[in-house]
């Protein structure tokens, strides 16, 4: 194991607790599928039973941080500085249909950067996770964007509205946070997006600085409408060509 710092440690505990949680509620989403009910009530109680658990197990550890939370929004607490940017469930509409690709996404924001993320996939059991200037994980994997310099042999992915088709091989894969983890593993060659909110990069944004990705330039007080452009360097110029305002 990599030594990590005791904000990381916090932030591990805190996914794995919410993680028992949203394990047990997607196998009843999976049998609320066939029911005309429908599970929209039930996810969006998950997300905020998950979401208590972590804000719970964080400001235990770190009673002065601020948080800025998907579903309660900006608590601001004695230490602006540090501010803990969270999402209990990235990819709800995937846990809606009972589609095992989601993920709790916890950011560390100190002063102006991120200086702490992690991105966990319970069902699949994936932890990714990055600290400044320590590298990034893939448990306990030390992990590197992709190195391919060819794009027609690239995959990228995205998620939201494009306004025009594009000419690269690209996948929607309905989680954020995941998209840009599998770009700092080097599953994805790269990840662009428009219209996103804060909680749902934060993680992400040091995850692919850390494995060696470039990344646009976020403003990190803004929470809506972020455009994110990630990618290894290798294909970035080429990728940002493709792109040219989609």
């Amino acid at each position: 194991m990599n030594s990590i710092s005791s904000n990381m440690n916090i932030m591990i505990k805190a996914s794995e607790k919410a993680s028992k949680i949203l394990i047990r509620d997607f196998g009843e989403v999976e049998k609320l599928q066939v029911s005309k009910k429908g599970p929209i009530d039930f996810v969006t109680n998950a997300d905020i039973k998950a979401e208590k658990i972590i804000i719970e197990e964080l400001e235990k550890a770190r009673p002065s941080y601020s948080i800025i939370s998907e579903e309660n929004g900006i608590k601001k607490n004695k230490d602006e500085d540090n501010t803990w940017i969270i999402d209990p469930i990235d990819g709800t509409v995937n846990f809606l249909h009972g589609i095992p690709h989601f993920a709790i996404s916890i950011g560390l924001r100190s002063e102006n950067e991120i200086i702490s993320g992690l991105i966990f996939d319970p069902i699949k059991d994936e932890l990714f996770y990055a600290e400044k200037n320590n590298g990034a994980f893939f448990n306990n994997q030390r992990i590197r964007v992709s190195k391919k310099n060819n794009i027609e042999e690239c995959l990228f992915v995205t998620g939201g509205k494009i306004k025009k088709e594009l000419s690269i091989p690209y996948r929607k894969s309905g989680c954020a946070a995941l998209d840009m983890a599998y770009v700092s593993a080097g599953r994805y060659d790269g990840y662009f997006q428009n219209d996103l909110n804060i909680w749902d990069i934060a993680a992400g944004i040091v995850l692919i600085k850390e494995a060696g990705g470039i990344i646009n330039n976020i403003d990190l007080f803004s929470n809506k409408n972020i455009q994110v452009i990630a990618s290894s360097p290798t294909i970035n110029t080429k990728l940002l060509e493709k792109l040219n305002n989609f």
